[in-house]
């Protein structure tokens, strides 16, 4: 199980981009400690270097400071590499339905910028960030592949559509490229500042400076909140596979299934806390319930997801507790 005993070719080179954001600093540090070589390409618009300042001093670590807006800036970063882990992209379903331009120009130019850059290098397997947004209004629980609904924010758009075009990019050009549909992933370096902040790093900073955190709506709306060493496997996993699974998309979750209420009360007993939330208006483009049916990743690319919510939170605390 997990990623560590996973083994590539010796002299393996990865490209991450967002690679100083929080999945992708991930990604850098877990290859690094593996022994393979990692490039990060990054502009720093969402991701900050202080993530993988730490990796500098590694010999097999490049940091190239760059945009996937910029073609020529994504052909350089992919020379000479084997597996792209993209996960370059502007997130926030709000953040979207204010600035749906950028997030096609970001979400969408962008990523197809680096499949195409990868094809023309050569890249073994390009893995991309998908998004569990892109079931939509669809009601069905758990959410399985091939069951989407219609779409509710210009962010689960962009998913959609880069989902589409990994399928292509396999079908029309033979690269290995593989969707990874990500349900609420938390961790270690999750930013839990500024208004469009994931809501786990913002309810643990807020209550530990003891304000009243706000849940936007009732509070009985349901996620399948997964930790960041599930979806390091899950990317890892993806680039071994034979290529039989390429062009397609996975969702990648703990399969579990947790109400925003219910784990607000775990925080605040994990932290020693009565606090009352503050419940606010839902917010638009939300979907209410989410949890994630896993079973397609486990069969077809070995996703063994060794962290369930409860131990995933319990590092998740203890990380913030030592660093914020």
């Amino acid at each position: 199980m997990g990623y560590k005993n996973l083994k590539f070719e010796s002299g393996s080179v990865f490209l991450v981009t967002g690679g100083a954001g929080f999945i992708g600093s991930n990604l850098c540090e877990a290859i690094i400690e593996m022994g393979y070589t990692v490039r990060c390409l990054d502009n720093l618009s969402t991701g900050s270097y202080d993530n993988i300042a730490h990796l500098e001093k590694n010999e097999r670590f490049t940091f190239i400071k760059g945009d996937i807006r910029d073609l020529d800036t994504c052909m350089d970063a992919c020379k000479g590499v084997d597996y792209v882990l993209n996960q370059a992209a502007w997130g926030s379903v709000p953040r979207s339905i204010e600035m749906p331009l950028l997030y096609e120009e970001i979400n969408i130019r962008g990523t197809l910028n680096m499949m195409e850059a990868a094809r023309q290098s050569g890249v073994k397997k390009f893995v991309y960030a998908s998004s569990s947004s892109v079931y939509g209004d669809h009601p069905v629980l758990p959410k399985k592949e091939g069951a989407e609904g219609k779409l509710l924010s210009p962010y689960a758009l962009t998913k959609r559509v880069d989902e589409e075009y990994g399928r292509l990019y396999k079908v029309l050009y033979g690269l290995d490229t593989y969707g990874l549909r990500y349900f609420n992933v938390f961790g270690r370096r999750q930013n839990p500042e500024g208004m469009y902040a994931a809501v786990i790093p913002k309810f643990i900073k807020q209550l530990m400076n003891d304000e009243a955190p706000t849940i936007n709506g009732d509070g009985r709306q349901s996620r399948d909140f997964t930790y960041i060493d599930n979806v390091i496997e899950a990317n890892l996993k993806a680039c071994l596979d034979s290529g039989e699974a390429a062009g397609e998309a996975f969702n990648i979750g703990a399969g579990g299934r947790e109400f925003l209420i219910d784990i607000y009360k775990d925080l605040c007993e994990a932290l020693g806390k009565d606090i009352e939330p503050v419940f606010g208006p839902e917010r638009p483009g939300d979907i209410r319930d989410s949890n994630a049916d896993i079973s397609k990743a486990k069969e077809l690319l070995g996703y063994a997801p060794e962290y369930d919510f409860k131990t995933g939170i319990e590092l998740a605390i203890d990380w913030y507790k030592e660093n914020l």
